[in-house]
């Protein structure tokens, strides 16, 4: 695995190994910010099974951080990481310095993507999806992909980064990636390794209300409303627990809707101690007057 810090031998060595690619589908990118775990794997191994080069990148974007956010404590894990990713084969690793990405100390260009970017975690962390928008498509200019992988637990992020990829003509194809659970249902987060035992029992109720909210659905349940009223009735019930938000919404423009009939995005968001988790549920379209048998 070669592992590059600068944007130009980055550049080069990506435009050296397409050059002698044989496969159609030639480079997949798994953009991420290191504190890898089974959930960045996944999206490798997909990668890896589609793409005959695969590149990953670790850099922690401070633009993507709010001004009292854990930008200074994000978990950094650069050696742990790089054995991961060697282990799964991957090809390059780009780890740039902020001071290459953002060469001078005010940057001045950004991307934004207006009535999406301010929705669920745009809205509650502002300015969040620019520094993610800019970051990305700084990594596809640089990379040059002909794939893009993410997972479904940042469904916001998704719905971001495509709606960007299609006004911008990128010639890239996002794909999505199931969310990876640990055993009892917690969905795999860099962030929660700050949570104590106590907080990580407490945090299953994230999953489980989604879990509980898709099987109401599943018997036939279409009232946005409704679910909603019984996912936040779950979260209450949690000691300490604080509900940033919780939303059912269009999974590409995460606009809320009333009736889930048509497929919806169930997202949460809440704080455990002093740590903040996202989770969400994607539920399929059914037909009209059709209820789903579990």
């Amino acid at each position: 695995m070669q592992i590059l810090q600068t944007i130009k031998e980055t550049r080069q060595a990506c435009a050296k190994a397409r050059a002698s690619a044989t496969k159609p589908t030639v480079l997949g990118l798994i953009p991420t910010m290191g504190a890898l775990h089974e959930g960045h794997l996944s999206l490798i191994r997909t990668a890896k099974k589609q793409c005959e080069i695969v590149v990953a990148t670790i850099f922690v974007n401070p633009t993507q951080f709010g001004p009292n956010e854990d930008f200074s404590r994000y978990p950094r894990t650069f050696a742990s990481d790089c054995a991961l990713l060697e282990a799964e084969g991957v090809d390059i690793l780009f780890a740039p310095s902020v001071e290459d990405m953002y060469p001078t100390s005010t940057s001045r260009t950004f991307i934004e993507v207006p009535g999406i970017s301010d929705r669920l975690d745009g809205l509650s962390r502002p300015g969040h999806f620019r520094g993610v928008a800019t970051v990305v498509a700084k990594l596809f200019h640089i990379v040059s992909p002909d794939r893009a992988y993410f997972g479904q637990k940042d469904a916001a992020q998704v719905a971001v980064l495509r709606a960007m990829v299609h006004d911008l003509n990128f010639p890239v194809e996002v794909i999505v990636c199931p969310t990876v659970r640990d055993a009892d249902g917690l969905a795999l987060s860099s962030r929660n390794q700050y949570l104590s035992p106590e907080e990580r029992t407490r945090a299953l109720a994230l999953s489980r209300s989604l879990g509980n909210a898709t099987a109401q659905a599943s018997k036939g349940t279409h009232d946005a409303s409704q679910l909603k009223s019984a996912i936040l009735q779950d979260l209450q019930s949690t000691p300490t627990l604080k509900i940033d938000y919780v939303e059912i919404v269009d999974p590409t423009t995460l606009e809320p809707i009333a009736d889930l009939q048509a497929g919806a995005l169930i997202a949460v968001a809440a704080w455990i101690g002093k740590t903040r988790l996202i989770d969400n549920a994607l539920l399929s379209a059914t037909p009209p007057h059709q209820k789903i048998t579990p």
